[in-house]
């Protein structure tokens, strides 16, 4: 294994928080693998590039030497996580967690080492729970704790209604540290509030590692065997390190990165269309993107930017470049950057120009110079294509009732002298 500091400074990279940096240290010093976890809910078929944060920091786990354990909450999913949720979330049937957990399992070895990561479910412990395992666990964390979580507290302050199924959620999220007997779990900095409870439940079941509930025992074992893991005649409930990472923002470089609203890029997307969305980003968002989705030493490039070395577009351009390569390969991502120069270096058009996606294969030129925000009303916007000022790839338009064709290659809309912005279809 690499040297402590050498393994700290690339498991610190990119991360929002961790929770204790010196008893992490302290781990790494015992010089085995640890138990890396990291759950996911697999509430929604297709994972993004925001949900690549998280599983790039496993891999980093996985390069140093360490076991990491993919954990499918088909269990927990069935409730649904309640982070930022303002209201009750709907549950899902387990017919709608086991497809989705399928998907899930085909997407995540295109970024970890699919023979280092063990695929477990946490419905192998959780159903074996039963009302004694149940009550008793439910008896270890108190109302007054969970109030603490922001999300549930405003909730209760403004009377909006909040399902005890709900509160099982983060203790059963902890529960499954407590079984895997994790050294360290990963997680959203929105995860935090159940991260703890984890943390906060090794510490209680080992308070008195005499009296073992049989039910965790049985669990712990049956873990164990079924992945295989190093046997010990002991339980480690040792508290876990807790590693938080940063949200991701979407392409819009506001809102976190969302299927829902239409400003992410997904994994199995084409190359053409992934490395479009990438171009369309600002220029400060591009450092993000570089720090949390690639290993390139973004601080010596975005000095070399600030001291006129190298143009943005250029460094922008080999982001997208090695992200698309990340998931399509090298030829692909060269291909796709052939086609966007073709389209899109044009020397009058800006080299940042914020990217818009509309989920419709046709939209009105009036409807869209509105809906992107180049105009704040229709008659405006009406107004400015009767004037000759609005184009579609350097084409004028002068018809208000010409409908535009939309694309995943996208094209360039220009309003005016200075309003410019790339169009693709979600």
């Amino acid at each position: 294994m690499k040297p402590i500091d050498e393994q700290f400074k690339i498991i610190q990279r990119g991360t929002d928080e961790i929770i204790n940096p010196d008893a992490l240290k302290a781990k790494l010093k015992e010089n085995r693998p640890l138990i890396i976890k990291a759950g996911f809910d697999p509430s929604a078929p297709d994972i993004h590039l925001g949900h690549t944060v998280l599983l790039r920091k496993l891999k980093h786990f996985q390069d140093l030497g360490h076991q990491v354990f993919f954990l499918i909450g088909d269990f927990t999913g069935r409730i649904g996580d309640p982070s930022g949720k303002s209201k009750v979330r709907k549950q899902l049937t387990a017919e709608e967690v086991a497809e989705n957990a399928k998907t899930y399992k085909k997407q995540i070895f295109k970024i970890l080492d699919e023979k280092k990561t063990k695929v477990v479910f946490n419905s192998h412990w959780c159903v074996k729970l039963g009302e004694e395992g149940l009550f008793d666990l439910a008896s270890r964390y108190t109302v007054a704790r969970m109030l603490e979580r922001d999300d549930f507290l405003n909730r209760y302050k403004n009377n909006v209604p909040i399902s005890i199924l709900e509160f099982l959620y983060p203790l059963l999220q902890g529960y499954d540290s407590v079984v895997m007997e994790a050294d360290v779990e990963l997680g959203g900095t929105d995860q935090k509030f159940n991260l703890l409870v984890g943390r906060a439940l090794q510490k209680n079941f080992g308070s008195d590692p005499k009296t073992i509930p049989a039910y965790l025992g049985k669990s712990i074992d049956t873990f164990r065997k079924d992945t295989a893991a190093p046997a010990r005649k002991t339980y480690n409930f040792d508290s876990q390190i807790i590693i938080t990472m940063p949200i991701l923002e979407g392409v819009d470089g506001v809102e976190k990165m969302s299927k829902s609203l239409n400003n992410y890029i997904g994994i199995n997307e084409s190359p053409d269309n992934m490395f479009g969305k990438i171009m369309s980003i600002s220029d400060n968002l591009m450092w993000r993107y570089y720090e949390l989705l690639t290993d390139a030493d973004h601080l010596m490039l975005k000095e070399n930017v600030a001291k006129g070395k190298i143009h943005p577009k250029t460094v922008k351009t080999d982001l997208a470049k090695l992200i698309v390569s990340e998931y399509h390969g090298k030829d692909k991502a060269e291909e796709a950057c052939s086609k966007f120069d073709a389209v899109f270096a044009k020397k009058e058009n800006p080299e940042d120009m914020p990217g818009f996606f509309i989920d419709k294969e046709k939209i009105g030129i009036v409807d869209l110079v509105k809906e992107v925000g180049f105009a704040p009303s229709s008659s405006e916007a009406r107004r400015l294509v009767e004037q000759m000022a609005v184009s579609v790839n350097e084409e004028k338009i002068t018809d208000v009732k010409m409908e535009i064709s939309l694309d995943k290659k996208g094209k360039i809309l220009k309003v005016g002298k200075r309003k410019f912005g790339r169009i693709f279809r979600a």
